[in-house]
């Protein structure tokens, strides 16, 4: 099945953000030249299209199977994984019926499904890690596919019998956060305003509406009147948030999702963020410093890992969620609006870490893996993955 001139390329993601950014910005480079992407995920990708329906996801054929998690107590893992069987069938028809070229896994458990699907088919195989660790449905897949692309020099966990056939294309950001890697870090005078951007993923974060208004207030009214914030907030928190902020005389931009974020980063002297894959490639291919709060539930820790990597090289700050506290915070705001070049320092800092280019050399990777094209390439090989 793997030796067809079908151009149709399926991407095989978790219905989440995290999965679902990279996915998208491959499927940006495909239609771009000239080949017919399409997803498999499961039910939560119409939650987040309904942000994202004008986008390129708007425009290829989406399939969605039923997908679970297989953890939990025993009557949730027997259930979830009869999901995952199901799901493995419902994939099988799917493949059989477009007859893909090759098949390309984002990882989460929905993936899973359709990456065995195409195991059992004979289809050719690539699945993308976005974290510096290999995620719990890749790590079962890894010894069995085709090829294995990651986004990080070292990639924890990864089997010794995947090493060999594993390439560093960087984790695929959209066109327009592609485009920033252009547009210079915004100068900040040394008594100017200082634009802050929070980003918690598509849905916002909790503890950034419950510790950021406290963090402000903490700050003199002085230092306070020249922050200018934009704010990604859960529906349920915005309100509470905007009384919060307006109680201490601050004017913000609260929504629980910026179409424009793009923009937005352009413009802001600090990122406040969860340290998911997908917003630290984007962060680093945009060049922007940030504070990174990682998810204290992640699997396997791997947000503290790929924050780490931003920390290690002076591109930004991690705080642990425990440690994320007002009064850490407001100290770490007021360093920044006193001694801007901090901030400056550390955009000079997390600019290499970038790889804009990722989504041309992940297409790079799975048309030349297919066999489809033959495309020179300076992707890094790693023979010895940690």
């Amino acid at each position: 099945m793997s030796k067809t001139h079908s151009k149709t390329i399926i991407l095989a993601a978790g219905g989440t953000g995290g999965h679902i950014f990279p996915a998208e910005a491959l499927a940006e480079v495909l239609i771009s030249r000239g080949y017919a992407p399409q997803l498999i995920t499961d039910h939560r990708f119409h939650d987040y299209n309904k942000s994202s329906a004008d986008g390129v996801l708007g425009r290829i054929g989406i399939h969605t199977i039923r997908a679970g998690s297989p953890s939990g107590g025993i009557i949730k893992i027997v259930s979830n994984s009869v999901g995952l069987f199901i799901g493995t069938v419902q994939a099988v028809a799917h493949l059989r019926r477009i007859k893909p070229a090759a098949v390309v896994g984002f990882g989460g458990y929905p993936s899973f499904p359709t990456m065995v699907a195409a195991i059992l088919t004979g289809t050719t195989t690539i699945i993308h890690e976005q974290n510096s660790v290999l995620g719990r449905a890749n790590r079962m897949l890894a010894r069995f596919v085709t090829h294995v692309a990651v986004s990080y020099r070292h990639t924890q966990h990864m089997p010794n019998k995947a090493r060999m056939k594993t390439t560093r294309t960087g984790n695929p950001v959209r066109a327009a956060i592609r485009a920033l890697s252009h547009i210079e870090y915004p100068t900040i005078e040394q008594d100017g305003m200082l634009k802050v951007l929070v980003i918690g993923g598509s849905q916002g974060a909790s503890v950034f509406s419950d510790i950021l208004p406290k963090a402000f207030e903490k700050l003199s009214p002085q230092l306070r009147a020249r922050v200018r914030l934009d704010q990604q907030c859960r529906v349920r928190e915005i309100e509470q948030a905007k009384a919060a902020y307006q109680a201490i005389g601050m004017q913000v931009d609260i929504a629980p999702f910026f179409s424009d974020v793009a923009a937005r980063m352009a413009g802001a002297h600090l990122v406040i963020s969860r340290a998911g894959a997908s917003s630290v490639a984007e962060l680093t291919a945009a060049g922007r410093p940030a504070i990174l709060v990682p998810l204290p539930a992640a699997t396997d820790n791997h947000q503290y890992y790929n924050a780490e990597a931003v920390e290690d090289v002076g591109g930004g700050w991690v705080m642990s969620q425990e440690g994320f506290t007002p009064d850490s915070l407001a100290a770490k705001l007021e360093t920044f609006l006193r001694v801007p070049k901090t901030l400056a320092e550390a955009a000079e800092h997390i600019k290499p870490l970038g790889q804009p280019d990722a989504a041309d050399g992940l297409a790079n990777l799975v048309l030349n893996v297919a066999g489809m094209e033959s495309i020179p390439s300076e992707l890094e090989v790693l023979e010895s993955a940690a």
